[in-house]
């Protein structure tokens, strides 16, 4: 039920406080960044690659449906032109889309490419790959319009997991590599590394996601700590426990901290309970993407030497178990959103329940229905794609 006690603003200093991360100047060594980074390591290990190999292999599901609907689909064609631009311009709702949709999807192939390279070990995927994303580093040069940091979080979150794979997998060679780092460095990395305070907290998450992974594939230990410092700071402004008192947490570094800016950022939201989060009441699309957000930076963390799940599994969990309850068929209360929710949260559970469910042994009834009724996840054309075959069941 829901709980109202003081609020407690002041957690974000002591938060703060408590953070090692630091990036420039004289304060003291950075300690979130790994001495040694994880290659492949952007979501995807080469653990956690060979095991869903092993599974296809073998026949097993769900992998082989995952692994098949991946291989239908047109991001995994070979005969795929990319479509690079230099400018990319993107408004609210991609409205204007000069070159959004384009961005996105040749990540999303790229990445496809890199996927059934490493499943089939056919060289030919490898290459298209290597084309689609060599043809974007030579062309881009900005992101533009309204929804520019938005726009280069999807896109930037995706490359990495390609180049990844590609650079450290396939030994055939990949001759612009360097090229596509300085494009990410240049190009993507500024546009997401300050994050977006006063957004809705899915911007933020999609964007740390976007710079963390950047930082991985560049080797910036920096940019990498400041990610992770954005990401603990925006966790828990975006998803409630009770603990939290009668009020969520205020995005840091934004100037929303009355109650009344709080609930109003809160789409006017004034109970609060554990598991809800800061766009329930817009709409579960969105808080989808925070919560994949969410999820997939804290894999990626793992990956590379610094375990950041139990830090933010109690609000994962419970995100996960409030937002798949009503996606199951729960009545929703009147003092939720007016009584009435927009679901739609999307195929975006498989890393995190793999993580929680599978890693940690948390009991997560709403959660695992909810993400076994929906496979295989598939992708959603923005940055989500192909969770089911890479993350399902997935002990590595």
């Amino acid at each position: 039920m829901p709980r109202t006690r003081t609020a407690l603003l002041g957690v974000l200093a002591l938060l703060a406080a408590l953070l090692s991360v630091q990036i420039t100047g004289s304060a003291p060594r950075a300690t979130a960044a790994p001495a040694t980074f994880t290659h492949p390591g952007v979501l995807v290990s080469r653990g956690q690659l060979d095991h869903a190999r092993s599974k296809v292999q073998a026949g097993q599901q769900p992998w082989k449906a995952a692994y098949d609907a991946m291989m239908a689909s047109s991001y995994a064609s070979l005969t795929r032109a990319a479509r690079p631009r230099p400018v990319v311009e993107c408004g609210s709702s991609s409205n204007p889309n000069n070159g959004c949709t384009d961005e996105r999807q040749d990540a999303i192939a790229a990445y496809t490419q890199a996927l059934a390279w490493y499943f089939t070990r056919d060289s030919r995927y490898a290459r298209k790959s290597i084309e689609i994303m060599d043809a974007w580093s030579a062309t881009i040069t900005d992101h533009t319009n309204s929804n520019a940091p938005l726009q280069t979080g999807w896109a930037g979150s995706t490359w990495p997991r390609a180049a990844e794979i590609i650079k450290y997998t396939y030994d055939g060679g990949w001759p612009g590599a360097s090229r596509f780092a300085t494009m990410l460095r240049d190009v993507y990395l500024p546009e997401v590394i300050n994050g977006a305070s006063t957004k809705n907290g899915n911007w933020e998450l999609i964007m740390t996601e976007a710079a963390l992974g950047i930082s991985v594939f560049i080797e910036d230990r920096a940019a990498y700590d400041k990610a992770v410092r954005t990401y603990l700071a925006r966790v828990p402004a975006y998803v409630y426990l009770n603990a939290d008192g009668d009020l969520p947490e205020p995005p840091a570094g934004s100037s929303i901290d009355t109650s009344a800016e709080i609930i109003k950022y809160w789409q006017g939201q004034s109970t609060f309970t554990d598991g809800l989060a800061q766009e329930t009441c817009r709409d579960f699309g969105h808080t989808g993407w925070g919560i994949a957000s969410l999820a997939n930076i804290a894999e990626t963390s793992r990956i590379q030497g610094q375990d950041l799940y139990p830090r933010i599994q109690d609000r994962l969990r419970h995100a996960l178990g409030f937002h798949t309850a009503y996606e199951n068929g729960a009545a929703v209360p009147s003092w939720l959103c007016g009584g009435s929710v927009d679901k739609g949260l999307g195929r975006v559970t498989e890393v995190a329940f793999n993580a929680l469910h599978h890693r940690l042994g948390i009991a997560m009834s709403h959660t695992q229905r909810y993400t076994e009724t929906h496979r295989p996840s598939g992708t959603d054309n923005y940055f989500n794609a192909w969770a089911t075959l890479t993350h399902a069941d997935n002990p590595d």
